[in-house]
């Protein structure tokens, strides 16, 4: 009898620990980066995960999955002999993990980035460096987020709409020449994801997001990006540029359904 029941029990132990097992490797954290991420968009090449060339910077827990905040800070100069040429941020668990492919030139300064993304449930968030040289170089971070690309379309939509494609550029006020100058580029737009309801006509709204943008100073290319449904509404970006004389910062945005804009900051460091 007390064979039985140890019999009877190591059965349960064993079926509890398999159990266990599948919800871990369910909710492993690397799942989707090393059965897909990776791949797709890296292939076989050697990744450095560390955070010596780049840091990415996140809340571990979202106070509004819709509107978390996120920062990469490079370690490396922006020289013509070495420099981050493009920085690929990615969420792993996210219906569409791709958030957005950003390029970076010598005159950028700094390969610096901020904004502000949406996070569907808990999940890695990652940056990929790309370096001039073919390096590439990886810093992630974990965030407890649920419900980002699906939070509600607010009642405001309409209004939204009337605001859309207007730019606004904020440039640091201590501007010195051949030094990095922070800049912020703010652009009006509900960047909707194609998952939410509209709280008035409790419809599904199709998709509505800012696809590309090209930031220059006096034409010369300083920063642009190629984004998906995982950037905010209202998409607020900052980063670094170097003037080298008075000049004209240009930004041009295209959305995915063609509609684009273009607005200018005269720059007098």
């Amino acid at each position: 009898m007390i064979h039985s029941k140890r019999l009877f029990g190591c059965a349960l132990l064993m079926g509890l620990s398999i159990q266990c097992g599948w919800a871990v490797a369910a909710a492993d954290p690397e799942s989707e980066w090393n059965s897909v991420l990776r791949n797709r968009y890296f292939g076989q090449q050697e990744i450095v995960e560390s955070d010596k060339v780049i840091e990415l910077t996140a809340p571990y827990r979202a106070e509004d999955p819709a509107l978390v905040p996120i920062s990469v800070i490079s370690k490396t100069e922006q020289s013509s002999a070495r420099y981050i040429e493009r920085i690929v941020l990615l969420v792993d668990k996210n219906p569409e993990p791709f958030v957005g492919d950003f390029q970076f030139s010598p005159e950028s300064g700094k390969a610096d980035l901020a904004m502000r993304v949406r996070i569907n449930t808990y999940s890695n968030v990652r940056a990929i460096a790309r370096l001039n040289t073919g390096e590439l170089h990886m810093h992630k971070v974990f965030v407890k987020a649920t419900g980002g690309c699906s939070a509600p379309v607010g009642a405001d939509l309409e209004e939204a709409m009337k605001r859309i494609g207007r730019m606004k550029f904020r440039v640091d006020r201590d501007l010195s020449i051949d030094r990095p100058a922070l800049a912020q580029l703010l652009i009006s737009h509900p960047n909707l994801t194609g998952m939410q309801m509209d709280q008035v006509t409790r419809r599904i709204k199709p998709a509505h997001f800012i696809e590309t943008m090209k930031v220059t100073f006096n034409d010369n290319p300083i920063f642009s990006a190629k984004t998906d449904i995982a950037i905010s509404a209202d998409p607020n970006f900052r980063f670094y540029f170097m003037p080298q004389r008075n000049g004209i910062l240009k930004a041009e945005v295209t959305d995915n359904k063609g509609m684009n804009w273009v607005s200018t900051y005269e720059v007098s460091p």
